[in-house]
Order: structure tokens, then C-alpha cells, then sequence
């Protein structure tokens, strides 16, 4: 029964993830991820293993030729002879290490398969905070924008109080200056929205931006102890930076494993066919070749065993690092929507000052300071709740982003976490 609970808890999160109208379309999403640099590096990187992993089913032995030719004078006889010689050798991998170097490629792709999906996440990431700076510049023009037309209005309203005699020179005074600050905000908040726009643009050219975004109230996120728990669990289990630490310590334990299998070194058998005495003898040959190991070895087998420790300790820190991030992620989305409930009832309570003292100023009952003073908290009061909104909008978008439900990324970063099929 809990978990019957606990899936219909998530169940608005899960089915809402389809499609989600303040951003931009997944059609438009992951061509301009697959675009960024740094994807396509990691794509890059993941060639490179496929290939490395090639390799090292291949084997680091080749077939070698050999050739020789030489002259033989017999003084006694005062004759000279020509002797050939040619020969085939290479040397064999021992049993085991050919299967240990195909599990070290395939850690290696493995790897790298991660790194591209970690670079996908990271760039979503950046996506979005990209998408949200544009966002909340452009909810500060709006805000902005509306005040300077309710100044105006007012500013009008003064003048014929002053044409008219009903009020002092120095309320329009008033009235002008903080129309002409708001004003001076207004352009401002252009000027900040088209910078990041310029900036969203430089970054993914994809991504196109509407006219207008709609402004959806957040949604709140399960905050009951199991969703909670299996929030955190589900961010770790998608956590692309965690699987690449794993995959490393996985493969600096195979490396470890290879060069203490290396301090046996592989033989090199060969064959050979000479001629000597100008044909008159016929030799064919068996050659084997074992290289007597050294302390250079037995070295090498120390560092990767201490290589492959570190590795296991990079592995420890970053799991605690995705623990301490995962949890912060969740309990951001819960603040963050608390935050925004706390300022927008604020910002209705100042609206609604602002209007009864509006109503009464144009009554002749109240004074244009109070007036002026309560539209700049009205003001004020609005931009945080529109920043609160945006701010609970993003942080629950970014737990969907960490949990792989909000945007359709798994496609190459799945596909590439899994090795390609060998030649």
C-alpha cells in the first residue's frame, strides 16, 4: 500500500513531464545539447575509447619479419658461399590477459559513455539556468512596465489636480520623479534581458525564444518521508558523475590487475627457414624468446595497485559530494515553493494598500507620499514574488532534470553507456 502511495504521490510529476509550456520544446532541446561543445567532446571522447577498446581485444603483439643475407669465404678452400635466412616471430599474450584487456576496454567505453551522458546533464543544467536568468529578466520588464503605465495614469491624474487647483505644485513634482525612476528601471531590466538573451543565444543558437512565456503557478513536490527518500534515491541512481567515478575505479582496478598480470612477461615464438652454403644446406628453425622480468615490473604492478586506490577514493568523495547535492536539490524545490506562497500573499496584500490608497488619494483623502510609498512596496513586493515563482519553477525543473524526467536526454546518454558490440 505504501507504494501505491508513494506512485501516486509523483504521479502529477511523472505524467506532467510530456510537456511543459514555459520551455522550450524538447524538439529544440536536444539538438542544441548535441550541439554544445562540450557534448560533442564527450561524443568525441567516447570515440576514442570505442577505438582504444579495439585495440586492446587486438593485442599489443604484431607478426614481425625477418630477413637476413650473408656472405661466408672458406679460406682453405678458397671458395665463398651465400647463406639466406628468413623467419616469422610474435609474441603471445599468456592466458588471461587477452579476456583482462577486453574488460579493461570495455570499462573504458563504459566510462566514456557516462562522461557523455554527465556532459548532456551538464549542459541541460546550464540550459536551464540560462533559460530562467532570460526568464526573470524578462518577468522584471513585465512588472516594471506595468508599473510606468499605472504612474503615468496617476502622473495624469496630479496634472489636473494641479490645472484644477485641487492639489499642490509639488505632489506632481512628486509624481514625475518616480515615474521617471520607474522609467529608468524599465530600461535597465531591457537592458539586463537582452544581455542574457545575447548570452542564452551565444550558448545553445538552437534554442529560440517566444514573445511570450506562460507563467504557470509551481506545482509542489511530494514532501511525505518515503517520496522524499526515493526523490534522493532516484537522483543518485541517475547521477551520470557518480557512474563515471564508479566506471573509473572499476577500470583502475582492471589496469592494476593487467600489470600485475604483466610481471610475467608474454614469449615470442617464431619459425624460420634458412638456406646455407648456396642451397647445399637447409635449415628450419623453432625460436623462443622469454624476456626475464625485471623490478621495473614489479614497479609498475606497485603504482597500479596505488593508482587504483585513488581511484577508489575519488569513487568515495563523489558519492558523498552526489548525496549531499541530492539532498539539497529536493530540499530546494520544498523551500523555494514555501517561498514563493509566503511572497505572493505579500505581494496581494501590498496590491491591495496600493488600490485603497489610490482610491483615496483620488478622494482627497489621503496623501501622494503615502500613495507613492505604498506603490513602491507594491512594486517591490511584486518582483519578489515573480523571482519566487520562477525560482520554485526552476529548482522543481531541476529535480525532474536530475531524476531524467523532464527533458528526452536518455537517448544518447543511454545508448552511449552502453558499449558497442565488438569487431
Amino acid at each position: 500500500m505504501k507504494r501505491w502511495g508513494l506512485l501516486l504521490l509523483l504521479l502529477p510529476l511523472t505524467a506532467a513531464a510530456a510537456d511543459f509550456s514555459d520551455l522550450p520544446p524538447t524538439a529544440q532541446v536536444v539538438p542544441a545539447l548535441q550541439a554544445y561543445p562540450a557534448v560533442r567532446a564527450a561524443a568525441a571522447g567516447l570515440s576514442a575509447e570505442t577505438a582504444n577498446r579495439d585495440r586492446l581485444e587486438a593485442g599489443p603483439h604484431e607478426f614481425a619479419l625477418r630477413l637476413s643475407s650473408q656472405r661466408r669465404r672458406d679460406r682453405p678452400a678458397d671458395l665463398s658461399y651465400r647463406d639466406h635466412e628468413i623467419g616469422i616471430e610474435r609474441a603471445i599474450r599468456l592466458p588471461g590477459k587477452a579476456g583482462k584487456d577486453a574488460e579493461i576496454g570495455a570499462a573504458g567505453v563504459a566510462e566514456a559513455g557516462f562522461a557523455l551522458g554527465d556532459a548532456m546533464h551538464e549542459s541541460a543544467r546550464l540550459l536551464l539556468g540560462r533559460w530562467f536568468e532570460w526568464q526573470r529578466e524578462t518577468a522584471a520588464v513585465r512588472e516594471w512596465a506595468a508599473q510606468v503605465a499605472v504612474l503615468r495614469s496617476q502622473h495624469d491624474a496630479v496634472l489636473k489636480k494641479v490645472g484644477a487647483g485641487d492639489t499642490a505644485r509639488l505632489e506632481a513634482l512628486l509624481s514625475e520623479a518616480q515615474l521617471v525612476q520607474t522609467e529608468a528601471q524599465l530600461a535597465q531590466a531591457r537592458s539586463r534581458q537582452e544581455r542574457v538573451a545575447a548570452e542564452l543565444a551565444q550558448h545553445f543558437p538552437g534554442i529560440a525564444l517566444p514573445a511570450e512565456v506562460p507563467a504557470p503557478p509551481p506545482q509542489a513536490v511530494a514532501d511525505t518521508p518515503e517520496a522524499l527518500a526515493q526523490w534522493r534515491e532516484r537522483i543518485l541512481a541517475h547521477n551520470h558523475e557518480l557512474a563515471v567515478a564508479r566506471s573509473a575505479s572499476r577500470r583502475g582496478q582492471l589496469a592494476a590487475q593487467r600489470l600485475d598480470a604483466e610481471r610475467l612477461p608474454d614469449p615470442t615464438l617464431g619459425v624460420s627457414y634458412g638456406s646455407e652454403r648456396d642451397g647445399q644446406e637447409r635449415i628450419v628453425g623453432l625460436h623462443l624468446t622469454i624476456p626475464l622480468p625485471g623490478e621495473a615490473r614489479a614497479a609498475s604492478a606497485r603504482a597500479g595497485s596505488a593508482e587504483a586506490s585513488a581511484a577508489g577514493a575519488r569513487e568515495a568523495l563523489v558519492l558523498a559530494r552526489a548525496e549531499v547535492e541530492a539532498r539539497r536539490t529536493v530540499m530546494l524545490a520544498l523551500s523555494n515553493h514555501a517561498q514563493w506562497l509566503r511572497l505572493a500573499d505579500v505581494a496581494a496584500r501590498m496590491d491591495d494598500n496600493a488600490r485603497l490608497l489610490d482610491k483615496a488619494w483620488r478622494l482627497g483623502e489621503g496623501q501622494i507620499n503615502d500613495l507613492l510609498t505604498a506603490r513602491r512596496q507594491a512594486i517591490e513586493a511584486r518582483l519578489a514574488a515573480a523571482q519566487a515563482r520562477l525560482d520554485a519553477n526552476e529548482a522543481r525543473y531541476r529535480l525532474l532534470l536530475d531524476t531524467h524526467e523532464l527533458w528526452d536526454l536518455d537517448g544518447d546518454a543511454d545508448a552511449a553507456t552502453t558499449a558497442a558490440p565488438s569487431r
